[in-house]
């Protein structure tokens, strides 16, 4: 027999997800849950939790970060925001707040309550880009590696997964550092995303 959650279509997890409040009281600017997905999508963005002007906005990746990434990606915004073809979840679905050294991390909460629900409907994903650290170890379980690491061994990650580092200016230092990022990963990566979204529905 099936039970109530099991009958529920996407539409209605989604719906669930962006009346969340259970991390409320822990939420500087209150919670704003900020995701995209459709049944239909092959390509699924997981990322950290969103800044002050994608919760301002509620439209994800809307910032610098997002620009690299779609830059990365070679997708122009129409693309990117097709919740049919891409799907956004990211680890935390609200801005966070503010640490000392940056955006807090994303609330711990978040993840394992929502995305078993949504993934369960997620059933056409062929390429899951884990951007940035938080992703990366939920997904991977592989605590023990560094983001580099991870990056570097991308090729080598569970089929279906690629590790990125998050896009934000903060780490234009590190793109500097590792040229091989964007003249290998990036090239790899933006090729198996194209090739996907050229696939017949």
């Amino acid at each position: 027999m099936s039970t109530p959650a099991q009958d529920e279509n996407l539409q209605e997890v989604l719906q669930r997800a962006r009346a969340c409040r259970l991390c409320e009281k822990h939420l500087p600017l209150g919670p704003r849950p900020v995701l995209q997905a459709a049944a239909s999508a092959r390509i699924l963005i997981v990322g950290q939790a969103p800044g002050t002007r994608v919760h301002a906005t509620g439209v994800p990746w809307n910032d610098p970060s997002g620009d690299r990434l779609r830059h990365w990606l070679a997708l122009d915004k129409d693309t990117f925001y097709d919740p049919r073809r891409i799907a956004i979840i990211p680890m935390g679905l609200c801005y966070p707040g503010r640490g000392k050294s940056g955006d807090l991390p994303p609330r711990p909460e978040c993840a394992p309550l929502w995305h078993p629900p949504l993934l369960a409907h997620l059933k056409n994903l062929e390429l899951t880009m884990l951007i940035g650290q938080y992703a990366q170890q939920h997904y991977l379980q592989d605590k023990h590696k560094t983001l580099t690491a991870r990056v570097r061994d991308w090729h080598n990650a569970p089929a279906g997964f690629v590790p990125l580092p998050h896009p934000s200016p903060r780490n234009t230092l590190w793109l500097r550092r590792n040229p091989w990022f964007e003249q290998e990963v990036v090239l790899a990566v933006r090729q198996r995303v194209h090739a996907l979204l050229k696939k017949p529905d």
